[in-house]
């Protein structure tokens, strides 16, 4: 016993350790929480130039969007897109979050009947609620 003392006072003193090893599980387990219950936003890719509307109100978080440019092209997530694939990935997108409502972006420029089809297509993808973007009269949201 008097041996043990010896060793431990040459040592240093008390040689006390703090395992941080359930420290580390508790903070793997909180990141893989919040992964798998965060919703990400996904944007259409591109700015448009919203038309202004005085009773436009603010849009979900859990909405996917649709962007039409001010020539007609279609735009989903970063990309640009052919109209007609424009179903597939609202398809895609409404499997991820189901009841999502689909808001389509259109520049004020664009033409109404890229505006259209586009809107025709998400709800062919069976998007349940699709709607068109505006800015607010005070020049807020969508």
């Amino acid at each position: 016993m008097k041996s043990l003392r010896r060793r431990l006072r040459q040592a240093g003193g008390n040689n006390s350790e703090i395992n941080i090893s359930p420290l580390i599980d508790l903070v793997f387990l909180l990141l893989i929480f919040f992964m798998v219950t965060t919703n990400f936003v996904r944007d259409a890719g591109i700015e448009v130039e919203r038309p202004v509307a005085s009773s436009a109100l603010p849009a979900e978080n859990r909405s996917i969007f649709v962007a039409v440019s001010a020539t007609g092209e279609a735009w989903f997530d970063g990309q640009q897109v052919d109209v007609r694939a424009v179903r597939g990935h609202v398809e895609r997108a409404l499997a991820d979050n189901p009841g999502a409502e689909v808001i389509v972006l259109a520049d004020q420029r664009s033409q109404t009947g890229a505006v259209v089809r586009v809107m025709d297509q998400c709800r062919l993808a069976g998007a349940g609620r699709v709607s068109l973007a505006a800015d607010t009269a005070g020049g807020g949201g969508s």
